[in-house]
């Protein structure tokens, strides 16, 4: 028995109809014909059908192109605060079922639309939860989430010392939000005295400032990509292009690689890796330079081949569809140099970020980089991202990383 509907509906267009019905939970504004029932910004609604069908109940954001964003495709759910409760249980209880208990110590708890949280992000640095909120709905209702799910990490034996809204995001804008960070007041307790905290992944320690890091703090999508560097990295000489805060650079030294340069266009991302080198008692292992690599990969082929491992993880190269062209252009490059410098029997993991980037593109790219360079690759590894940034079918916009291992043959 259906629970009586109290909600505004929102009829829509059939194309938008068949969207839902393969999974996807955005409705766009253009794709809506027809409402009934006053809506609040933020508030929900229930999307029917022309033909009445109910379709799904989501958040209204009235500034937004993507109109709604469903939550829920059950008539018979009640959006109460048990009701969120069980969905924060849910999404930590996947976590703890695939990622081994080491392993949650930094972990994504939730990612968006992949846990039906839509415009949610939360991640797991130990003792402290970083947070993006980039939908005017989950804006609304943060204070039953939040609380909740300190509490219930917890209950379950993991110490939250404070929660960080990472809320400097442009994406907000269009929801109508305002941009900022800081410390989400949990009840009854101080905001903590610091958001630095130590994480440990594949067994190579790091300081994670929540604040002020790139996104929430540090990438945690490649973690197991990361350990499969370091599992074939032993005895290579190995150029890391793109290293960030040096993840995949520590990996691979720590797998026991003779000898690796960490590279980064960033002067303070070079000092964050070296300080994270010495942190694990890598200093005589990894070398850290500031560079740019486009620069760098050209000036490296006048040189004998010093490298025979190469990894490239570059920033997204396109957020839109519209510079597609160019990102590919750009992949392609830096392949193609990578391979250029590689021995025969060398080895390159490569990968990107952007969904935009599509695999059957991105794989495009490579067999041409490959071709221009004159060489064969052996596939070694084709992976995605780690398991706690879930790739839900139906929504693309989860598929988002791409990563190969190998071998130049």
């Amino acid at each position: 028995m259906k629970a009586e509907r109290n909600y505004p509906r929102y009829t829509v267009t059939a194309k938008a109809e068949a969207a839902i019905l393969r999974g996807h939970p955005w409705v766009y504004d253009a794709e809506i014909t027809a409402t009934e029932g006053q809506a609040e910004n933020g508030g929900l609604v229930d999307v029917i059908s022309k033909k009445g069908r109910y379709l799904g109940t989501g958040f209204l954001s009235e500034q937004s192109k993507i109109r709604v964003r469903l939550v829920s495709r059950n008539a018979n759910d009640q959006f109460d605060a048990a009701f969120w409760r069980r969905k924060l249980q849910w999404a930590w209880e996947y976590r703890k079922r695939v990622m081994s208990p080491e392993d949650l110590d930094a972990c994504r708890i939730i990612f968006g639309e992949a846990d039906a949280f839509p415009g949610l992000t939360v991640d797991k640095f130990h003792d402290l939860l970083s947070v993006q909120v980039l939908s005017v709905g989950m804006e609304r209702i943060q204070d039953i989430l939040l609380p909740a799910l300190a509490e219930l990490l917890r209950a379950d034996g993991f110490p939250i010392r404070g929660i960080l809204l990472r809320n400097d995001v442009a994406l907000r804008e269009k929801e109508g939000l305002p941009q900022g960070k800081g410390w989400y007041p949990l009840p009854g307790e101080a905001a903590p005295d610091s958001a630095v905290t130590e994480i440990t992944e594949n067994g190579v320690k790091y300081l994670v400032d929540v604040e002020n890091g790139q996104k929430t703090g540090f990438f945690l999508d490649q973690k197991y990509n990361r350990r499969a560097v370091g599992r074939i990295a032993r005895g290579r000489t190995v150029l890391d292009c793109f290293t960030h805060t040096g993840s995949f650079a520590l990996n691979a030294a720590m797998g026991g690689a003779k000898h690796v340069t960490a590279v980064d266009v960033s002067e303070s991302a070079v000092e964050m890796a070296r300080a994270n080198a010495a942190r694990n008692g890598l200093t005589g292992a990894v070398d850290c330079v500031a560079a740019n690599v486009f620069d760098l990969l050209p000036a490296l082929e006048k040189e004998p081949k010093r490298y025979d491992f190469i990894i490239l993880d570059p920033p997204a190269f396109t957020k839109s569809r519209r510079t597609v062209a160019n990102a590919i252009s750009g992949y392609k490059e830096i392949n193609y140099r990578a391979m250029k410098l590689l021995p025969r029997g060398g080895l390159l993991a490569t990968c990107s970020c952007s969904h935009f980037a599509t695999e059957e593109k991105f794989a495009a790219m490579l067999h041409s980089a490959a071709r221009d360079a004159g060489v064969q690759l052996r596939q070694i590894e084709a992976r995605q991202q780690a398991c706690d940034h879930p790739i839900l079918w139906g929504v693309e916009e989860t598929n988002y990383l791409k990563f190969y291992l190998f071998q130049v043959v």
